[in-house]
């Protein structure tokens, strides 16, 4: 509001500077013409006019922006008194601990997706863990069957009163129960069993604090906290950080599935290779066959036809000889067998 304030006044002031060097302009053409030329009255009144027009322009610019500094001055008064409004409605909202509960998952889910996650793909909710006892607010499924618990916190109460501390004292106070919260709330997880190499599991938890400046206050002012919680192994992040948690994760992922994939490839090709040998060898097999087939049809064409021929003919030559006809034919079907065969097609010669 300040800044459009002061934006208003610099126009104003231009505007003003200006119409006062209108004005001066306008005397100095009067002064001249006095002093060395002789104008009638037409003239005179005319300059007048103009500058009669001139303040009235200047007088009507200055009015509307005074109009519009009133607007704008009662719409940002409006989009403040919303903006009260709606922060004092979140206030009430998150006063409530399920609801501060269900506002951190929801932005780890947002989170999740922002990265690509998909349920129940990557991740699952609310999964209890082999004997029932746990249930992580979140499951991060990792590469060769592990897992990765994750619970998120919103430690939300003493905060507030810290960020609204009005002496230094006061601040001191609520900042050592805000510290307080966030280490009771890290040993609550350690003693909920979400590290069991019997369910897989990695040797380390992660504690989602769904608030930026909360979660740098703690590493600023509470390092002795962070440092308890790695000795128990347990992580905390922010949503930076959990991104960035995330983004490592499934870059493991993508480096899992490909070599995963490399290693079926490479199996198949295996299988491949020996169903080849077997082929190569059958089809070997075959040919060999096929070329004996042909040599043994070539001698039944040739050699084989021949030795039958001769006596054949010889036979024939006798019966001519003796002047003896031939046979009736028993089938009349019979007579020319040679109909009885499709012709060879192009193709099949190929």
């Amino acid at each position: 509001m300040t800044e459009s304030l002061a934006v208003i006044s610099i126009v104003i002031g231009v505007v003003a500077l200006g119409a006062a060097g209108l004005v001066l302009f306008l005397v100095y053409r009067m002064v001249n013409s006095q002093s060395g030329y002789r104008r009638d009255d037409s003239d005179m009144d005319l300059q007048v006019g103009e500058i009669r027009q001139g303040m009235y322009r200047v007088n009507e610019a200055i009015q509307n922006l005074n109009v519009d500094r009133a607007k704008q001055s009662e719409r940002l008064e409006t989009m403040l008194n919303s903006l009260n409004s709606s922060s004092s409605a979140l206030r009430d909202i998150l006063a409530n601990t399920q609801v501060r509960g269900q506002w951190g998952e929801r932005m780890a889910e947002d989170v999740f997706r922002l990265i690509g996650f998909v349920e129940p793909v990557n991740y699952a909710k609310q999964t209890a863990i082999h004997d029932g006892s746990s249930r992580p607010d979140f499951t991060i499924f990792m590469p060769d069957h592990k897992k990765l618990n994750m619970d998120a916190k919103f430690p939300l109460t003493n905060y507030m009163k810290l960020v609204e501390a009005d002496s230094k004292q006061e601040a001191q106070d609520h900042s050592r129960a805000f510290l307080r919260d966030v280490r009771d709330r890290t040993r609550e997880v350690v003693g909920r069993d979400y590290i069991n190499p019997e369910d897989n599991t990695l040797d380390y938890v992660l504690v989602f604090i769904p608030n930026e400046p909360m979660y740098h206050y703690i590493l600023q002012e509470g390092p002795e906290v962070v440092e308890e919680a790695l000795r128990n192994k347990v992580v905390l992040c922010s949503p930076i950080s959990l991104f960035a948690i995330l983004s490592v994760i499934r870059h493991a992922l993508d480096n899992f599935a490909i070599e995963q994939a490399s290693n079926e490839i490479l199996t198949q090709i295996g299988s491949f290779d020996r169903q080849w040998d077997r082929f190569v060898k059958q089809m070997d097999l075959v040919g060999n066959r096929m070329e004996l087939a042909q040599k043994g049809f070539e001698t039944l064409r040739g050699t084989r036809r021949r030795a039958l021929e001769r006596p054949l003919a010889r036979i024939q030559d006798i019966r001519k000889q003796r002047g003896l006809p031939v046979a009736p034919e028993l089938d009349p079907s019979d007579a020319d067998d040679s109909k009885a065969l499709p012709e060879p097609d192009s193709a099949d010669e190929d």
